[in-house]
């Protein structure tokens, strides 16, 4: 199985089956709380980036519905300062990348984002939403994958090697407030390019 098919299966793509509780954009307030975990308890600091991953269709009505989210945050803008960019990852995949030291605005952020793609009906093509902490200047990301309507933590190191002891610490720690994926193989890693330091470059 290649790279793109993983991301496939694993976010967004893979037969309905696979699902174990439908992806609700209310799930990402959880994140609201979470937050708070992940400093004071483990010391991780948000930040200041958070973003959503889908895939898109070649229709003028989804292109739209697209337009309408950028129209949406643009207007957000304004009021809480977050700064939005849409771009376009090396697998075909498009994101919505939003920028504010203020983790709050970004949850209501990625949320409005989704909740109108859901709302379009384009709700099957959103593949997941990334919250980005940090400690020593090493990302640490929590992802919800709208598939399976759970989290995960993916803690990536150099050389495309992960940080399982970091991330099951992360699992033990924030399950029970946040609706963690129970089963590993769906702790699907997203890898930045090799130019990039985000899954998003």
């Amino acid at each position: 199985m290649g790279l793109l098919d993983g991301i496939r299966s694993a976010l967004g793509l893979r037969a309905e089956a696979d699902s174990t509780r439908d992806a609700d954009p209310e799930d990402l307030f959880g994140m609201s709380t979470a937050h708070l975990t992940m400093e004071a308890d483990l010391g991780y600091d948000p930040a200041g980036a958070a973003a959503l991953c889908f895939a898109s269709v070649d229709s003028t009505d989804f292109e739209d519905a697209v337009e309408e989210v950028e129209a949406i945050l643009e207007a957000g803008e304004v009021e809480t300062g977050t700064q939005a960019r849409f771009v376009d990852d090396s697998h075909g995949y498009d994101w919505v990348v939003l920028e504010d030291p203020d983790f709050e605005d970004l949850v209501t952020s990625v949320h409005f984002a989704a909740d109108t793609l859901v709302e379009r009906g384009y709700g099957s093509r959103l593949l997941a939403a990334l919250f980005t902490f940090e400690r020593e200047g090493q990302p640490v990301y929590w992802i919800y994958s709208f598939r399976r309507g759970a989290y995960y933590p993916f803690v990536p190191r150099a050389g495309h090697e992960r940080d399982s002891g970091t991330e099951f610490k992360l699992q033990s720690v924030l399950d029970g407030e946040l609706e963690v994926e129970s089963e590993k193989e769906y702790w699907y890693p997203l890898w930045p390019s090799p130019s990039g330091t985000h899954p998003w470059e």
